[in-house]
């Protein structure tokens, strides 16, 4: 076998070395720690599951992007899961079934058999938050304001551009318009690619009203600030349910832009628009096409579980949102002695107890303190064991 073929990865999986592997724990911890001072209560969803409660609901949208296998135990498939929201859904409809409000968090690895953007990761270390049981602004607005705490914690809230939409203006139209399943879908495709020329073609196919084909073919491009928002106003003016959608996205817009979150709207949205019901939003760098994190609301998920309650929530890459952080391990104290001197290792167990980092040195090892981060040493002396600096 080529030596080079032994340590080669698939493209798209990493390893985490140790600077990178503490950055990310670190933020973890300051994170699901945020995460319980507002109410969200952990979970762990396993990491495979056979493959139709995997794929049921929202999880339809990710068989593309999930690794199957065989379950050598009774011969089903199994799926890898490849996105976490789905399997909280199911454990606040299935497993939970509470009636108050349901905050649940969660930190783990997913699968993906293909990166979301060329050069991506195929192992993201997904870390999120979903809130059910409430339907409403209040609850997005809750969401929303965590995922800004969760940048903050990463140091990324400064130049963080928040995108918010609302796939309930296209819903709205489309419903209106009473177009057949087939039509519906082909037109959501031209939504998601921005295909202008088909877009024009797609209408003047139809026998749509005057104020319908106007309204579908201004969509996609109304975006920007919150000046956009007015010009959807009247646009929408002769469709009831995308003016309902549109009185919640501003009233988002309005608390958000109050806060001086810096905000693009994209009325024309539909990321998700299979599971998504509502308000959607993600968080970029300037620059950057994959986003920190996104979300939205999805008030239908959990109905093939048997209880649709409404629901809302984000989740991001915790690798991404800990790119940018640097932690330093210098200040560890390098033990000179053996722990088989009792009066060694009692000293060695109270500065840890303190909160110190404790290095062994080794007999007969390169015990290089600035390799091992450590910028002073635990000696021995007349009155016991005492630290120096080096």
């Amino acid at each position: 076998m080529n030596q080079e073929a032994q340590w080669l990865l698939p493209d798209g999986v990493e390893e985490v070395l140790p600077g990178r592997a503490r950055a990310i724990e670190q933020l973890r911890r300051r994170t699901l720690d945020l995460y319980q001072q507002w109410g969200y209560e952990l979970v762990f969803p396993p990491l495979i599951e056979f493959l139709e409660s995997l794929l049921n609901g929202a999880g339809r949208d990710l068989e593309r992007e999930t690794f199957k296998i065989t379950d050598q135990l009774t011969g089903r498939l199994m799926g890898v899961r490849a996105d976490i929201t789905p399997q909280v859904a199911r454990m606040d409809a299935h497993s939970l079934r509470q009636n108050a409000p349901t905050r649940l968090c969660y930190c783990s690895s997913a699968l993906r058999t293909r990166p979301a953007v060329a050069g991506g990761t195929r192992l993201p270390y997904q870390i999120g938050v979903e809130l059910f049981g409430h339907a409403g602004v209040d609850s997005d607005l809750e969401v929303i304001s965590l995922l800004l705490e969760t940048l903050k914690l990463s140091g990324l809230d400064q130049d963080v551009v928040l995108d918010l939409g609302h796939v309930g203006l296209f819903r709205g139209l489309v419903e209106a318009c009473e177009f057949s399943e087939a039509d519906q879908y082909r037109l959501e495709d031209i939504y998601v690619r921005k295909a202008r020329v088909e877009l024009e073609t797609f209408v003047g196919e139809r026998d749509l009203p005057a104020k319908a084909g106007e309204a579908l073919l201004a969509l996609p491009w109304l975006a920007g600030g919150a000046a956009v928002l007015e010009q959807a106003r009247t646009l929408l003016s002769n469709f009831p349910a995308a003016l309902d959608a549109l009185t919640e996205l501003s009233e988002l817009v309005d608390v958000l832009s109050a806060k001086g979150i810096n905000l693009h709207l994209d009325l024309g949205e539909l990321r998700g628009y299979h599971y998504h019901t509502g308000s959607v939003f993600a968080a970029y760098l300037p620059g950057e096409s994959e986003p920190l994190a996104k979300g939205g609301r999805y008030d239908h998920i959990g109905e093939v579980f048997g209880r649709a309650r409404p629901a809302t929530g984000f989740s991001a890459d915790l690798k991404m949102l800990a790119a940018q952080l640097v932690t330093d391990v210098a200040g560890g104290i390098l033990a000179e002695g053996s722990l088989r001197d009792a009066g060694f290792a009692a000293s060695v167990a109270a500065l840890r107890e303190r909160g110190e980092r404790v290095v062994l040195a080794l007999p007969g090892a390169d015990n290089d303190p600035q390799v091992l981060g450590c910028q002073r040493k635990l000696v021995q002396a007349d009155n016991g064991w005492i630290i120096q600096d080096l």
